[in-house]
């Protein structure tokens, strides 16, 4: 684990990828709009390619890519990048001014009855779920297909949900 955390802290931001891998390009691509001052290593082209993966899956990565450090920190992979990012707290993403309402469903005391709810609305699993404006947009995937077709933004910024 000794190399994987030496080169996550090599700068603020560094990604763990593949280039094969379409998660490592949608993270990628999501954080570089940010215009962040990262190191990306694309294990594919690493003669120690097969070391660096254990160190990653060692560390909780699973799979091994993409993996992402932040402040030498590592963060995790994309479902936690499309996460923090969907939830506004992607420290990457202060620029956008991001002001979501966030409901932990566990901690509410009609949380099961909003579960259900969710379910019987066609969204299965019922967590993450996102609605921007009124609109039930879904979860993590949906996102994260809307940030790679560029529509993400411009649906945050007709629902007011952003300041840019």
């Amino acid at each position: 684990m000794a190399m994987v955390t030496r080169l996550g802290a090599e700068k603020p931001v560094v990604i763990f990828s593949k280039s094969s891998c379409c998660m490592s390009h949608t993270i990628k691509t999501l954080i570089y709009s940010f215009g962040a001052n990262l190191s990306v290593y694309e294990l594919d082209d690493l003669s120690n390619r097969q070391q660096m993966e254990r160190e990653l899956k060692a560390l909780g990565c699973k799979p091994s890519v993409p993996a992402v450090f932040i402040g030498q920190e590592l963060i995790g992979g994309a479902n936690e990048i499309m996460s923090l990012h969907v939830c506004g707290k992607l420290s990457l993403t202060c620029s956008f001014g991001v002001n979501p309402r966030v409901y932990e469903l566990n901690e509410l005391p009609n949380g099961q009855q909003m579960e259900r709810e969710l379910q019987s609305l066609g969204h299965t699993p019922s967590v993450p779920a996102v609605f921007i404006g009124k609109e039930l947009i879904d979860g993590t995937n949906e996102i994260m297909n809307l940030q790679i077709q560029g529509k993400l933004v411009p649906l945050l910024k007709r629902a007011k949900a952003i300041c840019l």
